[in-house]
């Protein structure tokens, strides 16, 4: 058995939803069961706090993992919800790019600890999440050469689609010269309020370009989602009946549904 699937959580945009949805959609596929690890590539280390743990954890975290520092066992910590795992961010993350300026592998980095540990200390996860900063930099770069698929949560509002053409002609990029095997699994549309046409709009044009790559869920606009974090809790069980999470619950039930459909094809 091998940790099921590497999946970058990505978008250059920031306030989309990518943070939100990392911690949601791992919780409560948690709930239901799988075994998941979250993985905070953000400096800013959002689904570190928002799952209750310090970013300012000066030895178990990425930037340590990543310059060899320790080892990945060493990195990965419980969080309080059960089958939860993550390895958490750190503010000196943002000053990799500097430090690996000299090394011709450093987009390889994160790629080639995850393969090592998917042979024994990954072996029991189901899911591994990589919450992505919200720009096109190394540590992006690293997170699409590690993962095997892609959720992109789109923000159903003005220039959301502009911005994924650029992102798709990255992901492009990538596949051709560094991950080949990259696939974009889903794109989750985000932040929707059903009174702006606008709303309805980005919906639709986004259905029309990716087809069935879009999920049927779609996230709304809902104050409790924005909360939750600052609680040190993930939506789901901060208020797991307002209208945010019980989205995020049926966006885990069709994220299982479609990896059982894909299971049953191959």
């Amino acid at each position: 058995m091998t940790a099921k699937s590497t999946i970058a959580i990505i978008n250059q945009k920031g306030g989309v939803g990518k943070t939100t949805t990392v911690i949601n959609l791992a919780t409560a596929l948690s709930i239901l069961g799988q075994n998941n690890l979250i993985i905070d590539l953000d400096p800013q280390g959002n689904a570190t706090t928002g799952l209750g743990k310090s970013n300012n954890d000066e030895n178990n975290n990425v930037y340590n993992l990543l310059i060899k520092k320790i080892e990945l066992g060493e990195a990965i910590q419980k969080t309080e919800i059960k089958n939860l795992d993550i390895i958490g961010s750190n503010v000196n993350l943002s000053g990799i790019e500097v430090e690996t300026a000299n090394d011709s592998d450093r987009a390889f980095v994160l790629k080639h600890i995850l393969e090592k540990g998917k042979k024994d200390s990954l072996l029991k996860y189901d899911n591994i999440f990589i919450d992505c900063p919200p720009s096109l930099s190394l540590l992006t770069i690293m997170a699409l050469v590690a993962s095997d698929e892609l959720l992109v949560p789109l923000q159903t509002e003005f220039f959301a689609l502009e911005g994924i053409t650029q992102l798709v002609k990255t992901i492009e990029r990538i596949k051709v010269n560094l991950n080949p095997k990259l696939k974009v699994k889903g794109i989750l549309l985000t932040m929707f309020d059903k009174r702006n046409k606008l709303s309805s709009q980005v919906d639709k044009e986004a259905r029309n370009y990716f087809k069935e790559k879009v999920y049927k869920t779609v996230i709304p606009r809902n104050v409790r989602l924005s909360e939750a974090p600052s609680h040190g809790l993930p939506c789901v069980i901060y208020d797991k009946s307002c209208l945010g999470s019980k989205a995020y619950f049926k966006l885990a039930n069709e994220f299982v549904e479609k990896n059982l459909k894909v299971e049953s094809a191959a």
